[in-house]
């Protein structure tokens, strides 16, 4: 079947059954209810992710894929659906959470995907095993933690997949292009009911899905010939939820809020990238509006570097990146504090 017509499968099927899952969360009362650590102002329904995850699969079920890690990542990504949307009927632990995103990861190494530019020895291997647990299981919660202004994680998807399938098909890789293709359409497809705003939410189950399938096709490309462009163009890709995590991450600890893994998976707080950007004075929109200028000029990047040969365009293209997050991350940290002192009153 034509990529075109399955990326528009994908969007449909998503349109369509959105209202279905929201009158479904309405019925069941699997709402997201409002506290001081979140934005929204009333109760939203959740399911949403439940609409993008059929979009997606509906559409994966009519194509003839031989890359077998491509279904490694369907079933990881059924794990990590499934898990993540008990916990948002439900609730779990994040002890139980933690544990069905290691097994969805472990489903991409067990295709034979990983990690790979460390030596080709036992040591070699066990860590790069390691860091790709590491890597699908940040970026799933790295999206997770993105999803918190309307908008804003499934345009991010969108935008991100856009790129991962532009370069899949420079590089051809059509099968990972179609892949990311489908990701997108599905994205696009929910993304009138999740803007401002929102009529329903992706949920956790939602939000981990995009992002685990996001760091897993991160993982099964081969982006280039060279090993620092090749782990170059995701990191970039990825930018925005990769900062965020790091820099969330370290301001927790530095004031104390977090001392564990589960600590951090189990912990939220109005202190993400776009929190921070909207203390700084930015309407929610606009916040939303900057992170996708960033993204698609990360993305744009990435596909530049993508044409080069030598492992100097990877290096100055992280170190391009660096710097730009660098300068956001001080103005974050310096504004916030010259407008706690000018007692500036909130932006609605």
């Amino acid at each position: 079947m034509e990529p075109a017509i399955l990326a528009l499968l994908s969007f449909l099927v998503v349109f369509l059954s959105a209202p279905l899952f929201k009158r479904l969360a309405l019925k069941f009362n699997i709402l997201d209810v409002p506290n001081e650590r979140k934005m929204h102002k009333s109760s939203t329904p959740l399911l949403g992710g439940m609409a993008i995850y059929a979009g997606v699969i509906s559409a994966m079920l009519f194509t003839s894929v031989t890359l077998r890690p491509i279904y490694g990542v369907l079933i990881g990504g059924t794990i990590i659906f499934i898990v993540s949307l008990i916990d948002d009927v439900r609730g779990l632990s994040s002890q139980i959470r933690l544990i069905g995103q290691l097994i969805a990861a472990m489903m991409i190494i067990g295709f034979g995907e990983h990690i790979s530019f460390l030596p080709n020895n036992l040591w070699g291997y066990s860590g790069e095993v390691i860091l790709t647990l590491i890597w699908i299981v940040g970026i799933t919660n790295a999206l997770n933690f993105l999803d918190g202004i309307d908008g804003l994680a499934t345009g991010f998807t969108a935008i991100s997949a856009l790129g991962f399938s532009v370069i899949s098909y420079l590089t051809n890789q059509p099968e990972l292009a179609l892949f990311a293709l489908i990701l997108m359409a599905g994205c696009l497809g929910f993304l009138p009911y999740n803007f401002k705003r929102a009529k329903i939410f992706l949920g956790d189950a939602g939000s981990t899905f995009i992002g685990f399938t996001l760091a897993s096709i991160a993982i099964l490309g081969d982006w280039a010939s060279d090993s620092v462009i090749r782990l170059t163009i995701p990191i970039l890709i990825l930018g925005v939820p990769i900062f965020d995590m790091i820099f969330t991450t370290i301001m927790r600890i530095k004031e104390k809020k977090i001392s564990t893994p589960l600590e951090w998976l189990n912990y939220t707080g109005k202190d993400h990238f776009h929190h921070r950007l909207v203390d700084l004075g930015l309407r929610p929109m606009s916040a939303v509006f900057f992170i996708y200028f960033v993204t698609v000029a990360l993305g744009i990047n990435a596909i530049i570097i993508s044409y080069a040969k030598e492992t100097f365009a990877g290096i100055l293209a992280i170190l391009q990146a660096s710097i730009i997050f660098g300068a956001i991350a001080v103005l974050m940290v310096v504004g916030k504090r010259r407008r706690s002192g000018w007692n500036i009153p909130d932006k609605k």
